[in-house]
């Protein structure tokens, strides 16, 4: 203890000493707050469940991008994983990974978007990010079984498949409430067994392999829409692991760290396969859709590998579950710590984990689970664009508005260099949101809307003490004075 206490100190004093050629002296947020004697006794989250969580939190393998092939064919599929990752994972990880050491607490990009614009956006930022991240969610169960309907086709529709989708979610649900360390270590394994096939997979196809199949391109049948949706839902969510900066270890080293190997992950993990599938099997366009590999499966290894990538899927939508779930009930808590949310969703299990939060992103689960997989991916799409588009602003606000405060991970950029970083991004969301349907676009909106008014009414319910509210002393001061974040 004596020694991890000394170190603390070295890193504090390490941190005052920092400084830019301004001279400007930079010190660590909140270094001086004790950690909350409550949560001495729960295990913190290390570098390799953390690689797996956001792996789970942004791709959970390559299912899912079938559809680029079939709206764009195989050369612009395989460039798409390629350069899309620049325009956006990249961008979205480095400020993940600045501003989440830079605030390395549970509320995550809330708290970013409350220090850079104030407590009413930070909301805002939290409703829609929490109701984004739920609507994502219930498209998990759903796709599970949609997997496992062809071993047993009971479970296709009618009641039985409500039943199915109701014990996979509780169950899952649980296992969200025995603790993170347990999510992150059931995420690990999942990982193994989702990627697995895929090596086995492409080492059995070496010998089929013809490059020219790579190079196949058609600019006149390109199906931009869904091209860019695919590109656009496959590579996002990367800031979603901030709600659960509080519970890893030494989070201002290993977030960043565990940001980027969790991107090469990805990016490996989507390129190869389609490297394998549209390079071994003989180009038919329209058969590239959800599921396909499993049929490029059969064709290369047999019926033992198919089924292999058939369990491959649905292990990768629990893990998928269960990683989103756990940074949507950390959200809720972190934003109670603030004073956002009533007191009551801080509440934490014997087990350390958010109880309220849980059982409220649960319910949110289980009265979306009913929606098409059309409508759930448009309708999240929608909702976390205009989440992120607050994202860029607080990010590039807080260059300006505090530079001196402490960033143990900085981007190497100035802020000429942090506004150009973000404009590629930001186009790109002009075009997803211009892509949208309308009648995507009206629900988005009117969801929207509800966070613009419920945030003055719990204002008003926490001034007439309906409800209790508080803020964490544990936490640091972030009401808009420059100063608390450098003292």
């Amino acid at each position: 203890m004596a020694k991890k206490e000394l170190s603390n100190t070295a890193e504090s004093q390490a941190s005052v000493e920092m400084v830019e050629h301004s001279g400007v002296a930079y010190v660590g947020i909140g270094e001086e707050v004790p950690p909350p004697p409550r949560l001495d006794h729960i295990k913190k989250v290390s570098v390799l469940p953390l690689i797996f969580l956001i792996f789970y939190e942004v791709s959970g393998g390559p299912f899912g991008v079938e559809d680029s092939v079939q709206a764009a064919g195989p050369l612009l599929a395989l460039v798409g994983f390629l350069v899309f990752p620049f325009i956006w994972s990249i961008p979205e990880a480095l400020i993940t990974a600045e501003m989440g050491t830079m605030f390395p607490e549970n509320g995550g990009y809330v708290v970013w978007v409350s220090s850079a614009l104030g407590p009413y956006w930070g909301f805002q930022q939290g409703w829609m990010k929490w109701l984004s991240g739920v609507i994502d969610n219930a498209l998990y169960p759903v796709l599970f079984l949609d997997y496992l309907k062809s071993g047993v086709p009971a479970l296709g529709d009618g009641f039985p498949r409500a039943i199915a989708v109701l014990a996979l979610t509780l169950s899952l649900t649980y296992m969200n409430y025995r603790g993170l360390t347990i999510v992150g270590t059931v995420a690990v394994l999942l990982g193994v067994f989702s990627i697995l096939p895929f090596v086995v997979m492409g080492f059995i196809a070496i010998p089929k392999l013809k490059p020219s199949r790579w190079l196949v391109v058609d600019l006149k049948t390109v199906d931009w829409s869904l091209y860019l949706n695919t590109l656009f839902w496959n590579l996002n969510y990367w800031d979603s692991i901030s709600t659960l900066a509080g519970e890893v270890e030494n989070p201002k080293r290993t977030l960043p760290k565990a940001l980027f190997y969790a991107l090469v992950l990805v990016v490996s993990g989507y390129f190869f396969p389609l490297l394998i599938g549209t390079g071994a099997i003989p180009l038919n366009r329209e058969l590239w859709t959800d599921g396909y590999f499993s049929d490029i499966a059969k064709m290369i290894g047999g019926v033992w590998l198919r089924w292999w990538i058939y369990g491959a899927a649905a292990m990768s939508n629990m893990g998928m579950f269960v990683a989103e779930m756990s940074s949507d009930s950390f959200q809720l808590l972190g934003m109670a710590e603030r004073g956002m949310l009533p007191e009551f969703f801080a509440k934490r299990s014997r087990y350390g984990t958010p109880l309220i939060g849980i059982l409220f992103s649960a319910s949110g689960v289980i009265m979306l689970s009913w929606l098409s997989f059309q409508e759930i991916v448009a309708a999240e799409n929608f909702l976390y664009c205009f989440g992120m588009i607050l994202e860029f602003i607080a990010f590039i606000r807080l260059r300006m508005k505090q530079p001196a405060a402490s960033r143990p991970y900085k981007i190497p950029v100035g802020t000429v260099g942090s506004v150009l970083m973000c404009v590629p991004p930001t186009i790109l969301i002009c075009v997803v949101l211009a892509l949208s349907s309308v009648k995507v676009m009206v629900v988005s909106l009117a969801a929207v809307a509800i966070g613009l008014v419920m945030q003055p009414g719990l204002k008003y319910v926490e001034k007439k003490r309906w409800l209790k509210f508080s803020i964490s002393s544990d936490l640091p001061d972030i009401s808009g004075s420059d100063q608390s974040l450098i003292e």
